[in-house]
């Protein structure tokens, strides 16, 4: 059995995003709040995704846009770069 990831987040020293469905049978919901919770005592910024309507990985169509825009401006804001807004439809 793989150690729990809590016991290992005062590794985590960078901002960190998370995605999580919360339906997810694999990640459960409670262990990504117990993460976030973590980062955030640490004032780790943590942007958290959580998607009612998902399991493991993101199928429905906006939730998945949601998280590349979040992904963008996540990357471009800690990696460098530009991050357009997007206009929906």
């Amino acid at each position: 059995m793989k150690p729990h990831p809590i016991f290992h987040v005062d590794n985590i020293v960078a901002p960190l995003l998370i995605a999580q469905g919360a339906n997810d049978p694999r990640v459960k919901k409670e262990e990504s709040d117990q993460i976030v919770e973590a980062l955030k005592k640490r004032n780790i910024e943590v942007p958290y995704i959580l998607k009612e309507n998902e399991g493991h990985g993101f199928r429905n169509e906006e939730n998945r846009f949601d998280f590349y825009r979040a992904m963008e401006t996540f990357f471009s804001r800690h990696l460098g770069g530009k991050s357009e807004d997007v206009i929906a439809n």
